[in-house]
């Protein structure tokens, strides 16, 4: 199947083809293994996702790209795929190293990798990941905790059961935001009632409603129009709440922009605690309403925080595209993303981190510490019953604040998910684990060619080696990475000494990454700045970063970036990055930015790229899944004609097609995605303006 899909441009090439990625790419089937490993990425590629990051792109196929990279043009791709590879002496680098992807890749397949990021986050966690440390080491610091700080926590997420008197603990509390009116009333920001139900609902049908009189918990059917309160005899409907939209509804009729009934102190908006799920000494999992008892253990939480002296950030939330919403509604600074008693559970976890001794160790518990603060604050949801109970605070690319917040236990039991004891084990030690044994997922089909299942199979060598700290340091060594915290413009790598870079450049107008890992920062820079001088800025961002909402000012700063690795590569190498965009102006963005840097397109090839339900696609009406593999050479300095669009469409057809035959769901924004990459395929050495590429982008629209 790898050889179904020819050259991005077979005709009249620009120059010999030198590596398998110019002379094809097995589309199919890297696809295919791509989408499975999408399903449960941190469980198939655990090393990338140790820590929280955007737009992480899949392992799978960035093997493939790199692999293709490093070949020639006689070697398939899929052929060697799950051979074990030594490329000794060759050095791939990214500038854009994001989460790891590609310096892992590389060291697997026995390359020296270089990575950049100039976001400290970043930096930060792909040392943590590709830290080799015994999981022994671990174990004995995290019986440590146990002994020492996870009792403590722990008593303050627990409850007494009513059948039983005894005490059990909390897996969440359900949190719902409230205004008060100018006559007093308080109005919680309920859409509806019904705080739990099962994701199939139609399959189970139970849910979990709230009565908005006496505030029980009722459980009915999730489609109930008409319930009479067990306890007060309140009669309501469960579908309709006081909130709808930006406005809410009193009691006497009144209407009011919640907006306006925000807290006149600049404060954000005030919460109240309503129901609360435990867990029985049995193990059954029971939905409970708040008593006094509960709301005292809180205070106690609250107290407790203003006596002690914790390890808790101050830093101001700074105005921004991602960080906006949440500022109008008064979250000014990253400590009122989270309420008094997670403040005074992590401050205390930390306290106890940061008493480890061993660095390694301890900078591996603070990468985990960090992961956790995903999971744990006040932007968290409740999924409901038969999948992962809790929505992360980053589901939405911005940071949206969550009316009925999700509160989850920051220690956690056996049943709970996305706390600091069920992390270690599934994403601390899981990746430490992969490390020693890192695999590929292999589809098994049966004798009709369908996929049946993925087994993993191990095909690379441990990743066992120090960190260099600089170019002659990994040089002496005959494989390695050298991860580093720097403007990918300003690369401190000697001219063409560099086989390829591989990377993934950020998406210039919606996910602004240093904004959004200010909430990391923010409890990271001040335990780690001794330590690592790029935690010494007042945030994460840096004047460098490649990040703008306006096309033209991002093309140049990706260009500027560009021409230093066009510098480093050496003069046979290739420049290969994937990318989609939705809008012609994206995309105009990015031929720009080759050209200025010397470079030119010499191959395009469309991949499986993201999980297609993630929650920022299923609320796209056209959701793109797709990835353009844009593969570049260092122009030869002439001018060619440009094809015409009958081409170019003829090659999109054709690949839709190719992807379409393996059952591959292919999206309007999809066929943009392969139409757009292969017109800049086409356009390479044509030395178009901005605003030119933009109007054949729009003209190619039109026509598709």
């Amino acid at each position: 199947m790898a050889d179904r899909v020819p050259s991005a441009c077979p005709d009249e090439p620009f120059r010999d083809r030198t590596t398998s990625l110019e002379s094809g790419f097995p589309i199919v089937e890297i696809s295919q293994l791509a989408e499975r490993e999408s399903w449960r990425k941190e469980i198939n590629r655990p090393l990338y996702h140790i820590h929280k990051w955007w737009a992480t792109r899949l392992g799978s196929v960035f093997r493939g790209i790199t692999l293709g990279a490093l070949l020639g043009p006689k070697d398939r791709v899929w052929e060697q795929f799950y051979r074990t590879h030594e490329f000794r002496g060759r050095t791939v680098l990214d500038p854009f190293m994001g989460s790891g992807t590609t310096i892992g890749e590389a060291l697997k397949l026995g390359c020296k990798a270089i990575g950049t990021d100039i976001n400290p986050v970043s930096t930060f966690l792909v040392r943590q990941g590709l830290t080799s440390v015994s999981e022994g080491a671990l174990r004995k610091a995290f019986a440590r905790f146990e002994e020492e700080v996870a009792t403590e926590i722990k008593k303050y997420y627990r409850t007494r059961d009513p059948g039983t008197g005894e005490m059990i603990p909390v897996l969440y509390f359900f949190w719902v935001k409230y205004v008060e009116t100018p006559k007093g009333e308080k109005i919680p920001l309920f859409d509806n009632y019904i705080f739990s139900r099962d994701a199939y609902p139609k399959k189970k049908p139970k849910a979990q409603i709230i009565c908005p009189n006496c505030w029980g918990v009722i459980e009915a059917r999730y489609d109930s129009t008409r319930l009479r309160c067990p306890d007060c005899n309140a009669i309501f409907n469960p579908q309709q709440g006081p909130a709808s939209g930006q406005y809410v509804t009193g009691k006497d009729g009144a209407r009011y922009r919640v907006k306006d009934l925000l807290p006149q102190d600049g404060s954000p908006p005030k919460h109240r605690m309503y129901a609360m799920l435990a867990l029985r000494v049995n193990g059954e999992k029971v939905y409970l309403r708040v008593r006094s008892e509960d709301e005292a253990l809180f205070e106690a939480a609250e107290c407790r925080l203003a006596s002690e002296s914790l390890p808790l950030p101050s830093l101001d939330v700074r105005p921004g595209h991602n960080t906006n919403q949440a500022r109008g509604y008064n979250y000014l600074q990253w400590r009122d993303f989270f309420n008094a008693r997670q403040l005074l559970a992590l401050g205390l976890l930390l306290r106890s981190i940061l008493r480890i001794e061993d660095r390694t160790v301890r900078e591996q518990f603070l990468c985990l510490f960090s992961s956790t603060l995903e999971f744990n604050n006040m932007f968290c949801s409740f999924k409901g019953e038969g999948t992962g109970a809790v929505r992360h605070m980053f589901s939405n690319h911005i940071l949206k604040p969550e009316r009925t917040p999700l509160e989850n236990s920051v220690w956690g039991t056996e049943k709970s998910s996305g706390t600091f004891s069920t992390l270690f084990e599934s994403r601390l030690l899981r990746a430490k684990r992969y490390l020693r044994e890192p695999f590929e997922l292999r589809i098994e089909t049966d004798l009709l060619g369908s996929a049946t299942g993925s087994v993993k199979q191990v095909v690379s060598k441990p990743i066992d080696m120090p960190l260099a700290e600089s170019w002659d340091e990994l040089c002496r060594n005959e494989c390695g990475a050298l991860v580093l915290n720097g403007d990918g413009g300003h690369l401190p790598v000697p001219d063409r000494t560099v086989d390829a870079v591989i990377t993934d450049p950020p998406y210039f107008d919606f996910v602004h990454y240093s904004e959004l890992s200010d909430f990391f920062f923010a409890w990271l820079a001040p335990v780690l700045a001794q330590t690592y001088p790029f935690f010494k800025r007042k945030n994460s961002s840096n004047p460098n970063e490649v990040q703008h909402k306006n096309a033209r000012v991002f093309s140049d700063q990706l260009a500027r970036v560009f021409a230093d690795c066009r510098r480093v590569l050496k003069d046979d190498g290739i420049l290969a990055f994937s990318f989609h965009h939705s809008r012609p102006e994206g995309w105009a963005a990015i031929y720009e930015a080759i050209v200025n840097a010397g470079l030119e397109i010499v191959a395009a090839h469309p991949v499986h790229a993201e999980l297609r339900g993630a929650s920022p696609k299923s609320a796209a009406k056209e959701p793109i899944s797709l990835d353009a593999i844009l593969v570049c050479r260092k122009r030869e300095g002439r001018t060619v004609a440009e094809k015409g669009f009958d081409q170019v469409l003829a090659r999109t057809k054709a690949l839709t097609g190719i992807l379409a035959e393996a059952d591959m769901r292919i999206s309007a924004g999809d066929r943009f995605v392969i139409a757009a990459s292969q017109l800049l395929v086409a356009l390479a050495g044509a030395a178009l303006s901005f605003d030119e590429v933009c109007e054949r982008l729009a003209a190619l629209r039109a026509e598709m």
